[in-house]
């Protein structure tokens, strides 16, 4: 279980002990942990699941033992002194088996995402409005769990400003996703998307810059990079150097793929007005996410046009955490 802060203890020291992350080690769901976790003023370490044997095949809610997908001695123990101040944080199905397993144990777990199981079975779970759950221990937001916090944006603007934005030109920046089992996006998809991109590229007078994923495949980045290239813009798929963040910081406009939900609620997060590009394909979840963000005005959808409009960054991420330290008990950091 959580122990009540020491009242002796030095509050910096608490914030700088490490929530354990239990996920699956994909960028998307170390995203929402770890920014969920900074927005609670803690650091975090991944502790990642690896299942092995029949656990690969079977779904996790019929693992015998879920403790055994991570790391040996990992949860061996559990202590109720003052070293545990924090809970631990679990993102998705297979973290949920995982958390689950752990509050048997008494660890205090919070559950990012749909658990997929009973929901009783956690301190607390952490949604979406899409995820279309509820209960007394269930808080739920418009958008997912990241980082993207105003500071972090301010500094991205600093660091990228000078490489991003051209003297007397707005800025249009499309994040774009890919094919992901519920939507297509092949040459066709791109080429339709670049076409648009290029007109409201033109219209504007903007510099367009393209930042693609490993799901948009090789066809739909050539077809992206011809697009870009027709109105002097540039294309980002690949490099050490990836220009994401700086560019949900710095656009003045923002086009994102509707495939991702990590994606638009970043993008949401910003201060600029964000167009969403349907792809073929569908998906419930998805389909009330971005009815969401165009019923509250934080979005539009893209037909090849851009314009400016009066912009509140949507981020319910810090309403969260406010809630998650009232009802854990956790000191508050000095910046929330």
């Amino acid at each position: 279980m959580t122990a009540a802060p020491d009242t002796n203890s030095d509050a910096e020291t608490v914030r700088r002990r490490a929530l354990p992350v239990v996920a699956e080690d994909f960028a998307g769901m170390r995203s929402q942990a770890f920014g969920l976790a900074e927005r609670l003023g803690f650091p975090a370490k991944l502790t990642p699941i690896r299942p092995a044997g029949l656990m690969r095949v079977l779904p996790a809610r019929m693992w015998p033992n879920p403790l055994a997908a991570v790391e040996a001695g990992e949860f061996a123990a559990h202590s109720s002194d003052s070293s545990i101040i924090g809970p631990v944080l679990t993102v998705a199905g297979k973290g949920a088996a995982i958390g689950a397993a752990l509050r048997r144990k008494g660890y205090t777990v919070v559950q990012i995402q749909h658990p997929r199981m009973k929901l009783d079975r956690f301190d607390l779970v952490v949604a979406n409005v899409h995820d279309e759950i509820e209960g007394p221990n269930v808080l739920l937001g418009r958008t997912a769990l990241h980082g993207l916090t105003p500071v972090r944006l301010e500094q991205a603007r600093a660091d990228w400003s000078a490489r991003l934005v051209r003297c007397g030109q707005p800025l249009l920046a499309a994040l774009v996703g890919g094919a992901n089992g519920r939507f297509r996006f092949g040459r066709a998809e791109a080429e339709q998307l670049g076409a648009l991109l290029a007109r409201a590229a033109r219209a504007s007078g903007a510099h367009l810059f393209i930042t693609t994923s490993r799901r948009t495949g090789a066809e739909g980045v050539a077809a992206l990079r011809e697009a870009a290239a027709s109105v002097g813009g540039t294309l980002w798929s690949e490099g050490t150097d990836n220009p994401y963040l700086g560019l949900v910081a710095c656009a003045d406009f923002l086009v994102v793929t509707t495939d991702s939900i990590s994606m638009m609620s970043e993008a949401a997060a910003s201060s600029v007005p964000l167009y969403i590009h349907g792809l073929p394909g569908s998906s419930r979840r998805i389909g009330i996410f971005v009815e969401t963000l165009l019923k509250c005005g934080r979005a539009r959808r893209f037909e090849g046009d851009v314009e400016r409009w009066p912009v509140e960054p949507l981020d319910d991420a810090p309403a969260i955490a406010r809630e998650i330290r009232a009802r854990l008990g956790l000191p508050t950091p000095e910046n929330a």
